[in-house]
């Protein structure tokens, strides 16, 4: 009972920490699509987007984070062995701080583009921006190397049976669903939403996720939990 309230509470934070971070990947791009460089989110759009925006998706990126952290180490309680527990928390607090790091390298190069575009250096903006992505490109590479362990960890722990999920849960994974979504953007035609869309995929593979748990636990509870709580 105390445990199934304890997750149920953290997958409803991780919830809300998903929409801080999509709500912020939303405002950072959402706009006119045409580019003119090699990079396809330094838009038209972007060059456009109010300074309000960007700050705004960087401050919701750190309730976010917590929420996230909330989640993400309750779930830990789901995985058998207490080798396994600790592992799975031990990636998962390295895999915290690359989500901030990223939101901020993006949010400053497209705020830095943006404030390029509109006070009389627009000739100038996007080859500097460009020229920053490409110096620090191995960031992303670094970032997403540290970030993805703990859903490869807990695919592999579920799929082995080492988790209290039924083996076929481990189909519910964030990665599974991000390429799902991914696919499903190449069907969209090129629009502001389909950008923004792209943007969050991450966001929003993690709601999938944390629904997709939250449903199994609420409706394998045990009979003593239906009882005490009146359903």
């Amino acid at each position: 009972m105390k445990t199934y309230r304890k997750i149920t509470l953290a997958l409803l934070c991780g919830l809300l920490g998903c929409a801080c971070f999509g709500v912020g990947d939303w405002l950072m791009l959402y706009g006119d699509t045409a580019y003119a460089g090699s990079i396809s989110w330094l838009t038209q759009g972007a060059a456009q987007i109010a300074p309000w925006r960007n700050s705004l998706a960087m401050a919701l990126a750190f309730p976010g984070i917590f929420l996230y952290g909330a989640a993400l180490f309750a779930l830990g309680e789901l995985i058998v062995g207490e080798w396994q527990q600790k592992s799975y928390h031990y990636l998962t607090a390295f895999s915290l701080t690359p989500w901030l790091c990223l939101h901020l390298f993006y949010i400053m190069l497209l705020y830095g583009f943006a404030w390029m575009s509109g006070n009389g250096y627009a000739s100038a903006a996007l080859p500097v921006s460009e020229a920053v992505f490409s110096h620090f490109s191995w960031l992303v590479l670094v970032s997403e190397a540290l970030m993805l362990p703990p859903y490869l960890y807990w695919g592999w722990l579920a799929l082995r049976g080492q988790s209290a999920l039924p083996r076929r849960m481990a189909l519910s994974n964030p990665l599974i669903f991000y390429l799902a979504l991914k696919l499903i953007t190449l069907l969209m035609p090129d629009s502001a939403f389909r950008l923004a869309f792209t943007n969050g995929l991450m966001s929003e593979s993690m709601v999938l996720w944390f629904g997709s748990i939250l449903a199994w636990l609420y409706l394998h509870r045990s009979s003593e939990e239906r009882t005490l709580e009146g359903v």
